[in-house]
């Protein structure tokens, strides 16, 4: 029995899947992560996250090294038992989501809310002082 291939006349970039496994082909490099809202004003900048169903003491917000991280991990377990067996399920949802914070962002001053499944996370600005590049020696 014949097997049917097929061909590619065009050349490799022409074809965007040339040389992937074909697992990576179709493959969502994605995750489901919450979409998020960036606004700016005079203030400061406000980030919104679409979450809606999550507890917020499972929410997790972090600040280390000008980066904040939002993330969260739940965990579901269900149990049922019989005379004649017993079954464990369990189920776990998480993401993660990073942002690089401007040096004009205050990060002892961030404050957050969950209120109606949107994660609102205010980052307050603070003013920088211009530090001289430029330093002139007068010669004695």
């Amino acid at each position: 029995m014949a097997t049917l291939v097929r061909y590619n006349n065009f050349p490799a970039f022409f074809n965007p899947f040339y040389n992937r496994p074909v697992i990576n082909r179709y493959h969502n490099s994605t995750p489901n992560v919450p979409a998020v809202n960036v606004k700016e004003n005079e203030a400061g900048y406000l980030l919104e996250l679409a979450a809606p169903g999550l507890k917020k003491e499972d929410l997790k917000i972090n600040v280390e090294n000008n980066k904040l991280t939002i993330g969260y991990q739940s965990e579901a377990k269900t149990e049922e038992t019989t005379d004649k067996f017993t079954r464990h399920e369990f189920g776990f949802s998480s993401f993660e989501r990073s942002f690089r914070l401007p040096k004009t962002v205050n990060a002892d001053a961030i404050k957050a809310a969950y209120t109606d499944g949107i994660l609102t996370v205010e980052l307050p600005k603070v003013e920088l002082k211009e530090e001289k590049l430029v330093k002139e020696i007068t010669v004695a």
